[in-house]
């Protein structure tokens, strides 16, 4: 029989009042409750309490619990490759996480992942438990899940769109209950992922991103009208790569155009969410997997004033721009 006196006694300096324990002759239960502890530190805690424990009870089964919050779900969209989505998602999300609210990032675009490369932990692989994938903590503060972490980065992903979409579930399903938000970064187009994520788990909202020049536009169109079909709302249009600023000259070009997106946004009544300008730190630092908004630069401006006005948009219900 285990004493459970004694038990309580090896497990009280440890986890407290987090550890529930029940006997049931020989075997006992211990119930973690591990709400807000990021996955590393349940990780921790469980095994210390796990070693502590089986010097009193040889049979003993650790069951983690924790109170899973309302999340929102902001799908991060453009309607072609090349326009910096990733870029974008990455920084919104540490953007938003600065504003007070506990983000993860899902990288669901699963034929090319750059996630682990803009959030600075490529080669981190995550763990697993009860099925469920642990997110990859980050040096932001924005835990991860991405392809990218499990397959080698120089390995080609040539799935059919179910395999594809299996994997979108598998990440979108991982352990968030910690999260009140989730940014996915979606595969450029309108196939099979695009698919399930509207049809599936059904984001809050969607945000588009597209440069300036109509060809981008033509194909950002074809990205709302998904949503608008699958009754998600638009949370607005980013324009990105905006203008170009000189480091030599101090003039500013646009060799992208100017205001497209802008325009496009009061065409199709949507909020325009603001601009992102072509920017060569933007580039390297995002490359250094330091992602600008994470750090006082003015190049992380821009994301910051655009994550207030998705923030708002998730409070509210609307953007402050019509």
């Amino acid at each position: 029989m285990i004493d459970q006196p004694a038990l309580r006694a090896v497990l009280d300096p440890i986890a407290g009042p987090r550890a529930t324990v029940r006997v049931d002759g020989d075997r006992a239960s211990i119930i973690l409750d591990v709400t807000a502890l990021a996955a590393g530190e349940r990780d921790a805690l469980e095994t210390r309490v796990r070693e502590a424990a089986r010097h009193v009870a040889p049979n003993i089964r650790i069951l983690l619990t924790s109170e899973r919050v309302s999340q929102a779900v902001i799908a991060v969209a453009s309607g072609k490759g090349g326009v910096g989505k990733s870029t974008v998602a990455a920084n919104l999300a540490i953007a938003l996480a600065a504003l007070g609210r506990r983000v993860g990032l899902v990288d669901a675009d699963i034929y090319g992942p750059s996630q682990p490369r803009l959030m600075g932990v490529e080669g981190t692989k995550p763990n697993a438990h009860e099925k469920q994938l642990l997110p990859v903590p980050t040096p932001y503060g924005v835990p991860l899940l991405s392809m990218g972490q499990l397959v080698p980065p120089d390995q080609a992903i040539a799935w059919r769109g179910p395999m594809a979409a299996g994997a979108l579930t598998q990440l979108v399903e991982g352990d968030w209950r910690l999260q009140d938000t989730l940014v996915l970064d979606l595969p450029p187009g309108t196939g099979d992922v695009q698919l399930t994520m509207v049809q599936k788990h059904r984001p809050a909202g969607a945000v588009i991103v597209s440069t300036p020049q109509d060809l981008a536009l033509i194909d950002a169109r074809r990205a709302i009208d998904l949503f608008r079909k699958a009754n998600v709302p638009i949370v607005g249009l980013i324009e990105n790569m905006a203008g170009y600023h000189c480091p030599h000259c101090g003039e500013w070009s646009d060799p992208f155009g100017n205001g497209g997106a802008e325009a496009a946004a009061r065409e199709l009544d949507i909020p325009f969410l603001g601009r992102v300008p072509l920017d060569i730190a933007i580039r390297t630092a995002s490359d250094a997997g330091r992602p600008p908004a994470a750090g006082n630069g003015a190049a992380g401006g821009a994301f910051h004033a655009i994550a207030a006005e998705v923030a708002r948009w998730l409070e509210t219900g609307r953007a402050a721009h019509p």
